[in-house]
């Protein structure tokens, strides 16, 4: 079903399935803190070209510094605006941990699944459109165990796209 608050047809709408690719997935990752992990992510997006592991790193530990990003049941949607991306270029990065980690979550739990969006610094309402997806995606218990299950990057994306084309049917 449906979320209401992402809109079926909305100028410049973008489904979670135009922004994820099986290059952008990552199973396992290992990183024993919250600082650590986003480094390494920053490090792996940043190995796609056209963007420095330092801005990107910048731009997920400052929007943490504004609250943490983990919404709970073992899931965290690190998120940030680049200036180096352009109005079409947002970006999905699915993350799977080899452990739980503390992410200072509203639920306390620690995190083993990353959703990392990156958006260009112009976008406003595509931005909202793909957390609320997001978040409702990341609601099912099935969905998060299977990610959590998954035992390689592969695995992860077939799991992922089947779930947000469902979302957006």
């Amino acid at each position: 079903m449906r979320s209401p608050f992402v809109p079926s047809q909305d100028i410049g709408f973008m489904q979670l399935s135009d922004i994820i690719t099986p290059e952008r997935v990552v199973a396992s990752l290992e990183g024993a803190s919250k600082k650590r992990v986003l480094e390494l992510t920053a490090e792996f997006i940043a190995a796609e070209g056209s963007m420095d592991s330092e801005d990107i790193y910048q731009g997920l530990i400052g929007r943490e510094r504004l609250g943490s990003t983990g919404i709970g049941y073992g899931v965290a949607i690190p998120h940030c605006r680049m200036a180096s991306l352009t109005t079409d270029e947002t970006r999905g990065y699915l993350i799977q941990l080899d452990q739980g980690i503390d992410f200072d979550s509203i639920d306390g739990q620690p995190v083993e699944l990353l959703f990392v969006l990156l958006v260009p610094e112009s976008t406003n309402q595509v931005h909202l459109n793909l957390l609320a997806q997001l978040a409702d995606c990341f609601s099912n218990d099935q969905f998060r165990h299977d990610l959590q299950m998954a035992t390689d990057a592969n695995e992860l994306f077939d799991i992922a796209t089947r779930a947000f084309k469902m979302a957006a049917a």
